[in-house]
């Protein structure tokens, strides 16, 4: 419309809530991931870990399955103390989850936000009433909701199994595994979903990100192997997030942590990685570029 008409004025209808803006992105996103089929499979994969995990919790807790067998070869105890739900049982498991999570960050992440750049359309997403901050959040929250489906939703639920077949003491006495899966498996989806969003932004192509999210994870864990070898030295597990977020879960969990730096050290380590993984989202979501 002419300027000198000054026909246009501005909207001044009802607007929705700053939540309700945030979350339409989220839900578009999620339809969009269910639609691809090898999302679904690989998700459907990642569930049967947690259903034999829960299997193994029904044996522990009815043994008199294996008396015939037990009491005939006189390994009552040492069958108890292999079937026993611990720490040790609760980190297996995380730790399991935890590559599934990997997978399906590396397909689901790159589609969230390389399309966007690649088509250059960030500007229409930030003219709206939202900000980077916004649009950085809404895109993890697409991964957070994806990610906790194969995490700390199944593993809540075995420590549920557990504690109504092992009664209210067993469930008091452990009540510190829960918080550990709760809080674990929320900091590593929290570092893995920035993974895979900062590869998203950096690499346009979807194909590329997401072999690039793989690739993080396996050169990370190479590049530590090789200065612990070369140096001859343990520090160089700082290096490596996925072994460095294993102590912290083992600490976390009161199980024996492995050998090398403590869990204080490896939490510094991962919260310099999720640092520098904001600053490529920071560099790269930006309306506008100035190319010299």
């Amino acid at each position: 419309m002419a300027v000198y008409k000054r026909g246009y004025q501005r909207y001044q209808g009802p607007l929705t809530g700053h939540w309700a803006r945030l979350l339409s992105l989220p839900r578009f996103s999620w339809e969009r991931l269910f639609q691809q089929r090898l999302v679904v499979l690989l998700l459907t994969a990642s569930l049967i870990w947690p259903l034999l995990c829960g299997m193994f919790i029904y044996l522990s807790n009815h043994l008199e399955i294996f008396a015939s067998l037990t009491n005939n070869r006189g390994q009552d105890g040492g069958l108890a103390k292999f079937m026993e739900i611990n720490a040790r049982f609760f980190l297996i498991f995380m730790n399991a989850q935890s590559v599934f999570s990997v997978m399906l960050a590396a397909m689901a992440g790159p589609g969230l936000i390389a399309p966007d750049l690649a088509n250059n359309a960030l500007p229409l997403y930030l003219s709206r009433p939202l900000t980077r901050k916004d649009y950085v959040l809404a895109r993890l929250l697409v991964l957070v909701g994806l990610l906790s489906t194969v995490t700390w939703i199944p593993g809540l639920t075995l420590f549920g199994i557990q504690s109504g077949m092992a009664g209210w003491s067993w469930m008091m006495d452990h009540l510190r595994m829960a918080g550990a899966l709760l809080l674990g498996f929320f900091l590593w989806i929290l570092m893995v979903s920035l993974v895979a969003l900062a590869c998203s932004a950096y690499v346009k192509w979807k194909i590329v990100a997401g072999a690039l999210v793989l690739g993080f994870f396996f050169v990370t864990a190479g590049v530590a192997s090789m200065v612990n070898a070369v140096f001859r030295v343990d520090w160089g597990v700082l290096l490596n997030p996925a072994k460095a977020m294993y102590v912290v879960w083992s600490d976390m969990l009161g199980a024996d942590p492995p050998d090398g730096p403590g869990s204080l050290a490896c939490a510094a380590a991962l919260l310099v990685l999720v640092g520098l993984l904001g600053l490529v989202l920071e560099r790269k979501l930006r309306p506008v570029e100035v190319i010299k």
